[in-house]
Parts: C-alpha cells; sequence; structure tokens
C-alpha cells in the first residue's frame, strides 16, 4: 500500500507559495500571541505602599482606600482599577474572561472553519483579534475591559486553530513534521518580543495599542489567503479546488497536467465515504472510534494547557526582575521548537508527546524536594517544566490534525481547544491553592494521566491526512492508506 499525499505530488510539499502563506499566517498571529502572555503586565499582582491613617505606609496594606502604586515596572490595569485586597479577584476574574472567550471562540470558529472554509474563519479571527485588543486599550471602566478581554479571547480561539489548520491543509504530508515545530514561531516570537516592548513603554495601554494597530493590514488577507485546496474537494467544489491547485502548482513551478485527475478522484472517494457535505460536531460522538478519539484527545489537551499555562503563571511569580525572567524562559523555548522538528522527523508521535509528558511531571516532582532558598534552581527547574510542557502541546497540534479527517478535523480540534481552555481556566485556581505540595501534586498527576491516554490514540506518524469519518472507522492502521483513497 503506498501512502504518498496526491496533493503533496501536484503542488509540491511547502514551495515558495505556502511560504509565503505561512510568513503572512505568522505575522498576523502576534497580536493573539501577545494576549496569551501579557497578563503578567495587565493585571500582575499590584505593588503598593498604604496612606491610609494608622497604616503607616505599610506596603500591601489591606485594607486600604489610599494606595500609592509602585509603576516602576508597569502601569497596569490591576493599578488603574484598584484591583487589590478584596478586588484582587477581579483581575483574575478578568484573565479567566479571556479563557472563556478562547473557549467560545474555538467552537464558534471551528464550525464556521467546517461548514463556511478556512480562509473566512481565518480572516474573522485576525481582524476580530487586532480591532478588540485596539479598544481594550481605551477602556474606561473595568466591565468595559473585561467584555474586551471576552472578545479578544474569542479571536485568539479562532487564530490558533484556524491558522493551524489552513497551514496544515496547504503543505505536503512529508513536511507535516517541520510544521510542528515552525508553527510554533507566532509564539515564541511575541514571548521573546513583549517583555522587550513592555520595558520600553511601561504603560498597559501603550502596551495593547502596540501589538494590536501595527497588524490593521490583516484585513487586507481576504484577497491573499487562499482557501483549504482539501477543504474544497471535500465539499465538493472541484471546479474551484483545480483551478486553485493550478494556481499554486504554477507559483511553485509544479506541472498542472495531473491535478483534475487527482481532484475527480479525491472526490469520488469522499462522496462514496460519507452522506453528507460538511461535518458538525455531533459527528465527533456518532461512531465508535472517532467517539473515543475524540474523547481521550479532548482530555490530553486540558492536560497539556493546564500544565502549561499553570507553569508561565508561576514563573511571573518568582523572584528576581520579571523583564529578565521571562526573556530567559521565552529563549529556552527555541531550543524546544527545534526538539519538537527532531522528534516529529524520527520519532513515533506518541513515544514524543509521552517523553515530553514524563519530563514535566519528573520536574514538577523535583519541586517537592529542593530547598526554597535555592532561587536559581527553582527558575531552572520551572523552565524545564514549562518546557516539557510546551513541547508536548506543540505535538499534540499536529497529532490531533492527523488522528481525525478533513470533514470534522477543525470541529475535533474545536472540541479538543475547549477542553484545553477548560484547562488553563482552573490552572489559576490551583496555583493559588496556597500549598505548594498540593498544587505540584495536582499537575503532576493530571500530566501522567495525559501519558497514560496517549496509549490509546492511534499512531499518526507519516500518515497520509484522511478526508472523511468512514476513512478512519474502516483503517486499523491509518499509516496504511492508498493514495487514491486520500489527499
Amino acid at each position: 500500500m503506498a501512502n504518498d499525499d496526491s496533493i503533496e505530488t501536484v503542488i509540491g510539499r511547502f514551495g515558495r507559495y505556502q511560504i509565503w502563506i505561512f510568513f503572512l499566517i505568522t505575522v498576523g498571529r502576534l497580536p493573539a500571541e501577545y494576549q496569551l502572555t501579557n497578563v503578567v503586565f495587565l493585571t500582575p499582582n499590584a505593588e503598593y505602599v498604604c496612606n491610609d491613617i494608622g497604616a503607616n505606609y505599610t506596603a500591601n496594606y489591606c485594607p486600604c482606600d489610599n494606595p500609592e502604586y509602585d509603576i516602576s515596572i508597569m502601569r497596569s490595569a490591576s493599578s488603574d482599577w484598584n484591583l487589590i485586597c478584596d478586588r484582587r479577584q477581579l483581575a483574575s476574574f478578568a484573565q479567566s474572561m479571556l479563557q472563556v472567550g478562547v473557549l467560545i471562540g474555538s467552537l464558534f470558529y471551528g464550525y464556521i472553519a467546517d461548514r463556511y472554509g478556512r480562509k473566512l474563519a481565518n480572516i474573522l479571527a485576525l481582524v476580530t483579534e487586532v480591532i478588540f485588543v485596539a479598544l481594550s486599550a481605551f477602556a474606561t471602566e473595568f466591565w468595559m475591559f473585561v467584555i474586551c478581554r471576552f472578545l479578544v479571547g474569542t479571536g485568539f480561539g479562532g487564530a490558533t486553530l484556524c491558522c493551524y489548520v489552513i497551514i496544515i491543509e496547504l503543505s505536503g504530508k512529508s513536511f507535516r513534521p517541520y510544521l510542528t515545530g515552525l508553527l510554533e514561531i507566532p509564539f515564541i516570537a511575541a514571548y521573546i518580543t513583549l517583555p522587550v516592548i513592555a520595558y520600553f513603554l511601561k504603560d498597559w495601554r501603550d502596551l495593547q495599542l502596540a501589538s494590536s494597530v501595527p497588524f490593521a493590514f490583516t484585513i487586507f488577507y481576504y484577497w491573499i489567503i487562499p482557501e483549504s485546496p482539501r477543504w474544497l474537494i471535500t465539499m465538493g467544489k472541484k471546479e474551484e479546488a483545480v483551478q486553485l491547485l493550478k494556481y499554486i502548482a504554477k507559483k511553485n513551478n509544479m506541472l498542472v497536467d495531473d491535478i483534475e485527475r487527482v481532484v475527480d478522484k479525491a472526490y469520488e472517494e469522499s462522496q462514496d465515504e460519507r452522506k453528507q457535505q460538511y461535518g458538525s460536531y455531533l459527528d465527533l460522538f456518532r461512531t465508535p472510534k472517532i467517539r473515543t478519539y475524540s474523547m481521550i484527545t479532548a482530555f490530553v489537551w486540558f492536560c497539556c494547557s493546564h500544565s502549561f499555562y499553570g507553569i508561565n503563571q508561576y514563573i511571573g511569580r518568582l523572584d528576581g526582575n520579571i523583564y529578565i525572567n521571562l526573556v530567559l524562559s521565552a529563549a529556552t523555548l527555541i531550543p524546544a521548537m527545534i526538539y519538537v522538528v527532531f522528534a516529529s522527523l524520527y520519532l513515533k508521535r506518541r513515544l514524543a508527546i509521552i517523553a515530553s509528558f514524563a519530563l514535566t511531571a519528573l520536574t514538577l516532582f523535583l519541586f517537592l524536594v529542593v530547598p526554597k532558598s535555592m532561587d536559581t534552581l527553582i527558575l531552572v527547574l520551572t523552565i524545564i517544566s514549562q518546557t516539557g510542557a510546551f513541547t508536548a502541546f506543540a505535538q499534540v497540534y499536529l497529532f490531533s490534525c492527523e488522528i481525525f479527517p478533513t470533514v470534522i478535523r477543525n470541529s475535533a480540534m474545536g472540541l479538543s481547544s475547549t477542553f484545553a481552555r477548560l484547562g488553563s481556566f482552573i490552572a489559576p485556581f490551583v496555583v493559588n491553592i496556597g500549598i505548594e505540595w498540593v498544587t505540584i501534586t495536582i499537575f503532576s498527576v493530571t500530566v501522567l494521566f495525559a501519558c497514560f491516554l496517549c496509549f490509546f490514540l492511534p499512531e499518526t506518524k507519516d500518515i497520509v491526512l484522511l478526508n472523511s469519518i468512514g476513512q478512519t472507522e474502516k483503517d486499523e492502521a491509518p499509516h496504511m492508506v492508498d493514495d487514491e483513497r486520500s489527499v
């Protein structure tokens, strides 16, 4: 049985045209990625001295009606709206609303992408992100800020999910391992540059404007970004698929003679295998294999997000210079990105993900035995555990894309992303339990359980992306796929 990707044979695995689209998507995703890590500057634990009578200028004294804030690091939303003492939970509420927005956005944009196309979903998500990040900078009331954070979250959920899928579907099978690492470039770039931008601006409103307004050009992506040819074929839009594939092939200096035959065979197979022309979330639970895969991947995503964002917030609380700590933690993700590519090329998907989870769990357990006075070692262990969680998360994205067929791929990613948001929503509460060994144990046990669940997912290394639910259900070995049945 051959396992060639017929789309790759006609347009190339990742030619000049795909590089151009990848560049546009990478730049367009930056506003969303900035919102993922800027919580340490927007709503931090505000430092202040209390000027109330009897407080004697005590630092962080509660209750306090006349605080004088330390804004040497950043003028934040916490200081603007006095999110201290009994109002401190409002800062957590604002961040939680971002995650609620991501959850809603993942579901909404996942449906839009599967029903109306990858292109529309991408443009809507990217433009929504720019608009509401910019509007949040002009919020005059806290409730306005919270609403903007929710709407920013919806755009983030859509941008992260749909941008990933469209790049995967425009690429050939043999190049997907490289994309596992390359698609993390926007996050790492935002993570590294955010503290630098914040250092010079010193004001959260200016930070929001600087991370949104310069990216208003994404509205023009509507005339630049293509639809996914795999989605067009699955939807039965053969003529559009042929024209797009010919255009891409010419841009990549590939022959166009065989494109009609490839599209016809792919279309015929997709029509034989399914009765409907678009998928839905219900399809994730109609059939045995898809149902099992959906439930397991959803929980694995929950564990990834729960551990990664919990550790990320912990870094913001460590002793030392916050700018340096963030840059160091971001810089370590560069070799992590290289490892992700190496693992995707040479290791089995499940083995690589399990190894990343195991590294995270091990370093978390070491927190229980390392003396609290060893600040440098604590920082190193935190960064290593974050690296493990990051590499697991990056690989799970590709793993999930390969498990599910085209007709429900975005819906499956949307469901998984929803559970990821639940994990990130719960993470701050686990961090704030106040008993460190309990917090560490919860994170570690959750990660180890994700390791165990991965054994029940199919190995997908070197597969051709399947189109229909029927193909997934009847293939016991998803890597053994005939090239005439899949694209």
